[in-house]
């Protein structure tokens, strides 16, 4: 199992990304937009450390999560449904 102990606010901006489109879509999110060509890209440094720590792969435009990271973005998701219960 990949880390996801103590990522970066860079790394977890991703992983926020792909939990607000958990929240919108009710899909688990297996991949988000690195560039989008408007103007919309993921923070470079977060993009490096989710793939060094094996969480992730990123392409030119999109960054592909691996399970563990997946993971946390339910994780996340059922964090922030607890915080407002």
């Amino acid at each position: 199992m990949a880390d996801v102990k103590g990522l970066s606010d860079h790394a977890l901006s991703i992983l926020a990304f792909a939990a607000y489109h958990r929240l919108v879509s009710g899909e688990r999110v297996t991949s988000v937009v690195r560039k989008d060509g408007n103007g919309h890209e993921a923070d470079p440094k977060g993009v490096e450390e989710l793939t060094e720590r094996g969480l992730a792969e990123a392409g030119e435009t999109e960054i592909n999560l691996g399970k563990d990271a997946q993971e946390a973005v339910e994780v996340m998701v059922e964090a922030l449904r607890g915080a407002v219960r």
